[in-house]
């Protein structure tokens, strides 16, 4: 069965670094783009950047560009969100998604993980 699992939240103090995986089972995670979400709301998600199945990535978030970084590794089937300098802004539960191509709308994707909680708190 096609999973998304999500791993590596945790509590982290502001300016703290944390690296999130999305670990796919039952397919090829490289024959799909990933990206990375926040949860803010019930039916919203706010997008960070995606990476193709070629590796090229595009970053939709202006106010983490330099401080988030995707990337995947095809060997392990997973992707990966490398996460710092945080704040308490960035807490929040984090998701990946699939879908064949990159697109900046949640709506697009197929797949979703389930989500791994980020907590940034003094």
């Amino acid at each position: 069965q096609l999973q998304l699992v999500e791993s590596g939240g945790g509590l982290v103090h502001p300016g703290g670094s944390l690296r999130l995986s999305c670990i796919a089972s039952g397919f090829t995670l490289g024959d799909y783009a990933v990206a990375w979400f926040r949860k803010e709301a019930e039916y919203w998600r706010v997008i960070f950047s995606c990476i193709s199945r070629d590796g090229l990535v595009t970053t939709y978030s202006v106010n983490t560009t330099d401080r988030f970084t995707i990337s995947r590794d095809t060997a392990r089937n997973t992707a990966y969100l490398q996460m710092n300098d945080l704040t308490s802004e960035d807490t929040g539960l984090y998701v990946c998604a699939v879908r064949r191509t990159c697109s900046r709308w949640p709506s697009d994707y197929d797949d979703w993980g389930q989500g791994t909680q980020v907590t940034v708190s003094a």
